[in-house]
């Protein structure tokens, strides 16, 4: 380039000074529009640039068109003097001017541009216009990508009423924007209760003031809570479970409940429990049984079989329900007393009833046993379905799954069945009732489509990889389809709203989010402590935690897959009195004699909080018989 070039190039002014182009094409959905550009054109380099919504007039009105496209009728470029373009823009709707002076966009337009029409940028006033919802309940989240000035809106109610997704890869700002979402949601929703199903411990220092935090060492979850399909997935380790030993279980089950409510009922004298109908239960009620009892059961099988074919079956089924319980990774199912009924208290936790001013619970995984993770994660999701039936809508929750792929992924064949029934339930009827959905994944290509169909406001984030633009493709109805063009490219914390919850799809960037608020906060404070090294590693602690981690993993397979021999030995198998230091324990569980939550009691009551806890669960289990 010349000096002389260069020079009036650095004294162009870089100002959005209006300048004109003109239709020279339209269809039904795009049309072309032909501009000048160069030395004398006053408006920046970046008026006609590609992804900024344009206007074109039409006789009182204001067809609104997005830039898609930008290039030269001639593949020749020059420098000094002014030459034309050509701009591809994809029909998105129309503004209107009322009888009363209000503006007012629609989806739709009446008057397509004719051959010649005026084609500038956007004004202002019709930008904000077009992405002023008049839906209720709404809340600002960020701002447009266009102009910082106008507020990125969406609807509360819409958003989490007919489910939404939160979709992009890996360290564009997933974490922070669901962070930030959840964060709006509860304060325009203070009614709502939170379930975060948190793969990674990430979230917990992202809600400190709102959440509390349940982890591998500080929860009781039954197992007499889990249904049959749930209770084999850890019986069999992940395994492809054996059907004549899951028919065993079917049948021992409802016994051993039925023996331990005989039990219950002569010890207390309780006229109601001695009418209870222990014919009714099933193996997917859920009231509890001691597995004593129901390895004692199979002990006795085994004793009228002597001989038979089934002998063998009931040994390996034996040994498989001794390994489970003598494996540390799973006391979090047996670690509850035996005796005590403590549905109330697990329910009451999880799902903050009462909240306690902390409505949001964050599930920890990570650190459960792997082959487990799934039965937890089905057990979870059913439990806030009937909740929410059972309360007639009192208790309603959202609940989150941060990477949804694992739980439902789009080969039906993968994945664990109840997990992907618990879920799809509350995708396809869970709004009926008051449990909604969140799906957060960085591949919805293999996610189950099914499930994210559902789904009705989808926030895109940048995506790579072109199976996956192409399910947002498919995703995004009507005009703005070419928005999907962009998704490759867009920046960190930059996202393409689309769906119920907003008016029409947007271009926007989330807010900014405290730096004491974003996800695995903990986590990045130590990695900085150790850089500048304020911190040091404590070799003994790793060691411990992956020895807890990992205790137990080859025995218990070897236990399993040994289960045709009968050692001498009782049918409970003990626990090791104290094979690691036990974990710190939360207050919640404070005494096993008294069942009831320890949390301190609030003055005030919000009006669905006036119901007994104790009420659901009775309702609860009459729906489960």
């Amino acid at each position: 380039m010349s000096a002389e070039a260069l020079s009036s190039a650095q004294e162009r002014p870089m100002v959005r000074n209006r300048t004109d182009g003109h239709v020279i094409e339209c269809n039904g959905d795009k049309a072309i529009i032909h501009a000048k550009t160069g030395p004398s054109i006053t408006a920046s380099d970046d008026y006609w640039s590609v992804g900024q919504l344009i206007s074109i007039q039409v006789a009182g009105n204001r067809v609104v068109g997005l830039v898609y496209k930008v290039d030269l009728p001639h593949a020749e470029w020059q420098q000094d003097a002014d030459q034309s373009i050509h701009i591809h823009v994809e029909l998105v709707g129309q503004v209107d001017t009322q009888l009363d002076g209000k503006l007012r966009f629609s989806s739709g337009i009446t008057t397509y541009p004719h051959m010649g029409a005026i084609a500038h940028r956007i004004r202002a006033a019709d930008l904000a216009t077009i992405y002023t919802t008049s839906l209720k309940n709404t809340v600002s989240i960020g701002h447009l990508s266009q102009n910082a000035d106008i507020p990125a809106l969406i609807s509360v109610d819409s958003l989490i009423s007919r489910h939404f997704a939160v979709l992009g890869s890996t360290g564009v700002g997933k974490s922070s924007a669901v962070t930030l979402l959840l964060r709006k949601i509860i304060a325009q929703r203070p009614d709502l209760r939170i379930l975060i199903l948190d793969p990674h411990n990430e979230f917990a220092s992202a809600f400190p003031d709102l959440a509390i935090s349940i982890d591998y060492s500080s929860f009781d979850l039954p197992y007499w809570m889990f249904k049959l399909e749930e209770f084999g997935e850890a019986v069999f380790r992940g395994r492809p479970q054996i059907a004549a030993e899951i028919d065993i279980l079917r049948d021992l089950i409802p016994l051993a409940k039925e023996r331990f409510a005989n039990v219950e009922a002569a010890a207390t004298s309780s006229l109601l429990k001695r009418e209870r109908d222990a014919a009714s239960m099933t193996a997917d009620t859920p009231t509890p049984y001691r597995m004593t009892d129901l390895i004692k059961l199979l002990e006795e099988r085994i004793g009228q079989l002597d001989g038979k074919t089934d002998r063998p079956t009931m040994k390996a089924l034996r040994y498989r329900l001794q390994a489970l319980v003598a494996d540390p990774r799973y006391r979090f199912m047996f670690s509850a007393p035996a005796t005590l009924d403590t549905m109330r208290q697990t329910v009451g936790h999880i799902f903050r009833v009462p909240k306690n001013d902390r409505p949001i619970c964050v599930f920890q995984l990570a650190g459960l046993p792997s082959e487990v993770v799934n039965s937890v994660a089905s057990v979870l999701c059913r439990m806030a379905f009937d909740l929410a039936v059972s309360s007639d809508g009192n208790v309603q929750t959202l609940v989150v799954c941060e990477e949804a792929h694992r739980y439902i992924p789009a080969d039906t064949s993968a994945g664990f069945w109840p997990t992907r029934q618990a879920i799809a339930r509350i995708a396809k009827e869970g709004r009926k009732y008051g449990v909604y959905l969140s799906v957060i994944t960085q591949r919805p290509g293999e996610l189950d489509p099914t499930i994210l169909s559902q789904c009705s406001t989808v926030f895109a984030m940048r995506l790579g990889n072109e199976r996956d633009q192409e399910i947002i493709r498919g995703a995004i109805s009507g005009a703005s389809q070419s928005a999907v063009g962009f998704l490759s490219s867009i920046a960190n914390r930059e996202a393409i709203a689309f769906g119920e919850a907003v008016p029409t799809p947007m271009r926007m960037m989330f807010e900014t989010i405290a730096p004491e608020h974003l996800p695995a906060a903990h986590m990045t404070q130590q990695q900085e402590a150790m850089r500048s090294g304020d911190s040091h590693v404590s070799l003994d602690m790793i060691l411990g935690r992956m020895r807890q981690l990992n205790a137990a993993d080859n025995t218990a397979t070897d236990h399993a897959s040994a289960g045709f021999h009968t050692p001498e030995k009782p049918a409970m198998v003990q626990r090791p009195a104290t094979p690691l230091p036990p974990p710190v324990r939360s207050q919640w569980r404070a005494a096993e004699s008294v069942p009831i939550i320890e949390e301190p009691r609030k003055p005030a009551r919000s009006e669905t909080e006036g119901f007994r806890a104790s009420d659901l669960i009775r309702s609860f289990r009459t729906d489960k018989t």
